[in-house]
């Protein structure tokens, strides 16, 4: 059999283009080394949120609820039910996405798919010892931890020391100290939980910042959130060495040891393009990551790649939209990946919501732009749920195209509405037409429109 589509990974952007392949009648294998749902389903977006989700209930039962007339006694977290539940959640959708392949009619396969060459149109692909032909492939390989060249790393990791999110993410006990190498997102929810959960969170980052390109007074702020909970941060850090017992960071001409029990490392991912065949074929590459135009076609006919693997905004929701229009093009559907409005969410508490360009790059770019900055406590419903909350909105205005360009939020439940920027964005539209949507009141989204009449 000739299949008409082969997806390489059964990650976000592999299991989508899978089954809106299928669903169309294009017949589909799906090649997969490990569990369907890739790293974000397995241990990373899905598994942290139950953890913070645990979190935030804990930390508003102990600390909080006092606020709202809610006197709470004995409250303790639980955290081997936290990571056992944190299992099940993981199994019911991983279940729910090989359910969704049958459902679609994609056929499954449980291995390490090796691009063999191609012939006649047809490509080969071997998994466990069997070659499988098809017209397409979609590469969807994915990505992994960057492990930097500290001295000591590999020892640490070998040990159980040194430990990735996967790993956090399973621990049965929670350490006494912990620290955290890395402020981006993935370090800052682990830090978050952690800390509620009672270890003494040290996060070490190299950058004078918090949330990596994030809005720097957003981030500024989520940092001063994150010290009044008792997470201490280490800013300007180079990390000199990983030993037994104290990692060691250099900053300002000094060297500093701080004492751990256990070690997150989390200074980003890289693209996993190596060790499935894509040299056969001649596809191309920059710094390790397939290259891809915006139809998300790489430099070889009928091949596709979407997700980490490309390099390209690596998010689970942008490799969901580079499936979708891969296969739309496979389909002859007219269709092309936009990546000016992809929102980004750290689901902290408070959490951070941005979308489009801040400040600062808005002006690298040389754009003239105008920002309005509120409260969030301009939003009723907002000030009615976060008793002391330090919630901010910040919009950004291109003032030659009088239209919105950058959103930034910071503030519960920021994740549940930057999506309505990110539309205002991608539709390049002007203050006079978002002010003519009528928001739901009461609502934290309000503060869009209260945001916008104050231009």
């Amino acid at each position: 059999m000739v299949y008409d589509l082969l997806v390489l990974g059964g990650g976000p952007g592999g299991y989508i283009s899978a089954e809106r392949a299928g669903r169309a009648g294009l017949s589909t294998l799906l090649i997969e080394e490990r569990e369907l749902g890739g790293v974000c389903l397995n241990e990373g977006c899905i598994p942290t949120k139950t953890f913070l989700h645990s979190a935030k209930l804990y930390d508003c039962a102990k600390n909080e609820s006092m606020k709202y007339g809610v006197i709470c006694e004995n409250v303790r977290l639980d955290h081997a039910f936290v990571v056992e539940r944190k299992r099940r959640v993981t199994s019911v959708l991983v279940a729910g996405v090989n359910a969704a392949m049958k459902e679609s009619g994609v056929k499954v396969i449980k291995g390490r798919g090796i691009i063999q060459g191609q012939s006649r149109g047809e490509f080969k692909v071997e998994v466990n010892g069997e070659v499988y032909l098809a017209r397409r492939l979609i590469v969807a390989t994915g990505s992994r931890p960057i492990i930097p060249p500290i001295p000591g790393v590999q020892e640490g990791i070998a040990e159980g020391r040194v430990l990735f999110s996967r790993e956090m993410l399973e621990l049965s006990e929670v350490p006494e100290q912990l620290t955290v190498i890395g402020a981006g997102v993935i370090g800052l929810e682990l830090a978050a939980y952690y800390n509620d959960a009672g270890s003494k969170v040290t996060v070490l980052e190299l950058l004078d910042k918090i949330a990596g390109a994030t809005d720097t007074e957003i981030s500024s702020a989520l940092q001063r959130s994150c010290e009044r909970k008792g997470i201490v941060f280490e800013l300007g850090a180079q990390m000199k060495q990983i030993g037994q017992d104290a990692a060691v960071f250099a900053r300002g001409g000094s060297e500093y040891a701080l004492p751990y029990r256990k070690i997150l490392l989390s200074v980003g991912r890289k693209a996993v393009t190596t060790g499935f065949g894509l040299e056969t074929l001649g596809v191309y590459q920059e710094y390790g990551c397939v290259v891809i135009n915006d139809r998300c076609q790489t430099n070889i006919a009928n091949v596709y790649a979407v997700g980490d693997c490309t390099g390209r905004s690596m998010l689970a929701h942008t490799a969901y939209r580079q499936g979708e229009v891969a296969v739309n093009h496979i389909l002859g559907i007219p269709d092309r990946m936009s990546y000016n409005a992809i929102p980004a969410v750290i689901y902290t508490s408070p959490e951070v919501g941005a979308v489009g360009v801040t400040e600062d790059a808005a002006r690298q770019k040389g754009l003239d732009i105008r920002t309005v900055k509120l409260p969030l406590q301009f939003s009723g419903r907002y000030l009615a749920e976060n008793e002391g909350g330090c919630g901010i909105c910040k919009l950004i205005f291109d003032r030659n195209k009088d239209t919105l360009v950058g959103a930034h939020m910071l503030g519960n439940p920021a994740s549940e509405f930057i999506l309505a920027c990110g539309i205002m964005i991608e539709k390049e539209m002007t203050p006079q037409e978002i002010k003519r949507f009528v928001f739901p009141h009461p609502t934290v989204c309000e503060i869009i429109r209260e945001a916008v009449f104050r231009l």
